[in-house]
């Protein structure tokens, strides 16, 4: 089986080699960089997790090769470079993963819960790369939601939260009344202020605000193409609707809903 894993390997990073050959690859391939190639990268990572979310596991192990193929095209990139190989990639990750669990591989003995454990090897980690800062290394490129919320988990790591989600409520309520009374040039700021202390609401209620994103978006899609199902049983088409004719298909759609769940 071993064998097998490595002949499938093996494969892959020499159809990545021959894409990228200067003479008898693929245009396409040779032309790309790690900037051109990152937007890729991402949008597989996402394809993933909705894979996942579908539970459709054919799906799943198409997207993560996908991904995979992300990780092979940049090491190939940086082996031309002479940076680094696909095999220092997996080098890396099998030392990280090691060293953050001391407790399987190492002799450490405490009873550290696991996540109290891994945030204290990540913190040496990054105080071993010269990082001085509580938010330092959280990704600019990330999602914003998603940020928002690793920035203020690493502000809490050191007591900078509010002790319970009383405190965050009342900052929303004062971030949503600040944003009515902004001016045009501060709309920008201020709305910007009343997202970051949702997610912080959001957060302080055990819940992860990309997950909660997520299902609203699926909710609100959902009950918006059975609006528009319901009007065209109707034999009227949705977009052509006042507002209030609207708003009343959609009070429809979530009686539908109320009465399937009763």
């Amino acid at each position: 089986m071993t064998t097998v894993r490595h002949q499938q390997l093996d494969r892959l990073l020499s159809i990545m080699a021959r894409l990228r050959d200067p003479v008898s690859g693929c245009e396409w391939d040779i032309a790309q960089n790690f900037a051109s190639i990152a937007p890729y990268t991402i949008e597989e990572a996402y394809e993933v997790a909705d894979a996942i979310a579908r539970e459709d596991l054919v799906s799943l192990r198409d997207e993560l090769g996908d991904l995979l193929l992300q990780v092979v095209f940049h090491a190939r990139m940086a082996e031309e470079d002479g940076h680094f190989a696909f095999g220092d990639v997996a080098e890396a990750i099998s030392n990280k993963l090691e060293a953050r669990h001391p407790h399987i591989f190492g002799d450490d003995t405490t009873t550290d819960a696991q996540t109290e454990r891994w945030e204290k090897v990540k913190a040496d980690e990054r105080r071993a790369k010269g990082e001085t800062s509580a938010v330092d290394g959280v990704a600019i490129s990330l999602p914003a939601l998603m940020r928002a919320e690793k920035l203020q988990k690493r502000a809490a790591q050191v007591g900078f939260d509010w002790p319970d989600p009383s405190g965050a409520a009342e900052k929303v309520r004062e971030e949503m009344q600040e944003l009515a009374e902004a001016t045009e040039a501060e709309k920008l700021e201020e709305a910007g202020d009343l997202l970051f202390a949702a997610v912080n609401l959001v957060r302080l209620n055990g819940i992860a605000p990309e997950d909660a994103l997520r299902a609203a978006n699926a909710k609100f899609e959902r009950r918006f193409r059975a609006m528009e199902a319901f009007a065209a049983h109707d034999g009227r088409k949705f977009d052509g609707l006042p507002l209030e004719e609207q708003e009343a298909y959609w009070q429809a759609v979530k009686a539908s809903e109320r009465a399937e769940t009763a």
